[in-house]
């Protein structure tokens, strides 16, 4: 059974202050909102990933949707990986991918730390980590309660965490951090597993993935207990409308002000243009992103919408200070 804490009941995960997961009638009436028209596929050029530079602390390829390659000196980490062509329990039905992965999955350097945010299916699906317990057997680090899942999916090195919970069997400093969301693959598991964020820390330099959240304060609290990250992955799309999303995922506006709240010395998007999951066009996100800065008067350069396939290298900022630690 789970822990009775701030965020679980014992038996279910919540949102403290907050609701935790849509009600069902909720979700039937925004399936009949009307849609922003997506193309069908957009071209996505295959990138073979750059080799580590010396003196980078952290170089982060962007895969698409929440997929990022983590290359460290310390081995390489993978972000909420999912190759698959529909973010669905079912190959024939569910949100489509729209853009190909931008690095080929037999492309993949060793892989030895996969960081797995929560169970919903763009996040997590059942043949990507199959396929990369079959190549790598990462250790796969996870909140709590998503063990049972991934051990049954033939996963067999799985490391919970509880949020503000360190990673024993990462080879680098990894902590699970709060996130406003919720959990369910099924009708009936609902708020049975946690859902995280999480930070990771090398040579000095602080890494944070948000994985899914809505704005909350969450963000300066991973602030204020841990340190301002030096590069951010901040999720920008699926989030019309709004009385339904606002919940559980952020709009670029309040991504905005999660950089902000962060302290972030850089951030970057992710979470759009992959799979149509809400209302929003196709190019909403960039858009907004871009009034959103001009909004809290944050340099283009400081918070931006990656390239697919592009590698982004994060060093240590020299006055980075940490309650962490390496």
């Amino acid at each position: 059974m789970p822990t009775r804490s701030d965020h679980c009941d014992g038996i279910r995960y919540f949102n403290p202050g907050s609701a935790a997961g849509p009600a069902f009638r909720t979700v039937l009436k925004m399936l009949r909102e009307p849609r922003a028209r997506w193309p069908r596929t957009v071209t996505v050029q295959p990138v073979r990933i750059p080799p580590l530079v010396d003196g980078v602390a952290v170089q982060a390829t962007f895969v698409g949707h929440a997929t990022f390659v983590l290359q460290t000196p310390a081995g390489n980490l993978l972000t909420d990986p999912i190759w698959s062509r529909r973010a669905s329990p079912l190959s024939f039905a569910g949100p489509r991918r729209v853009r190909a992965p931008a690095v080929a999955f037999d492309d993949l350097p060793e892989i030895a730390v996969v960081l797995l945010s929560h169970n919903h299916y763009d996040h997590c699906d059942v043949p990507t980590p199959r396929a990369l317990e079959r190549r790598f057997a990462p250790i796969v680090i996870t909140p709590v309660g998503n063990g049972p899942l991934l051990r049954r999916i033939g996963i067999r090195r799985v490391e919970e965490l509880d949020w503000w919970e360190h990673s024993n069997a990462a080879p680098v400093t990894v902590v699970a951090t709060p996130a406003r969301h919720f959990s369910a693959r099924t009708p009936w598991d609902r708020n049975r597993a946690l859902w995280s964020g999480f930070v990771i820390r090398l040579s000095g330099c602080q890494i944070y993935f948000a994985g899914d959240s809505a704005y909350g304060p969450h963000f300066s609290e991973i602030r204020a207990r841990i340190g301002p990250p030096d590069l951010s992955f901040l999720p920008i799309g699926a989030y019309e409308p709004r009385w339904f999303m606002a919940q559980h995922h952020m709009n670029p506006a309040e991504a905005a002000m999660a950089h902000r709240d962060l302290g972030s010395r850089r951030s970057v998007g992710m979470h759009f243009g992959t799979f149509q999951l809400t209302t929003e066009a196709i190019d909403a996100p960039a858009t907004a992103l871009a009034a959103a800065r001009k909004q809290e008067e944050i340099p283009d350069a400081a918070f931006r919408v990656p390239n697919f396939g592009e590698t982004i290298a994060a060093t240590a900022s020299p006055a980075s200070r940490s309650s962490v630690g390496d």
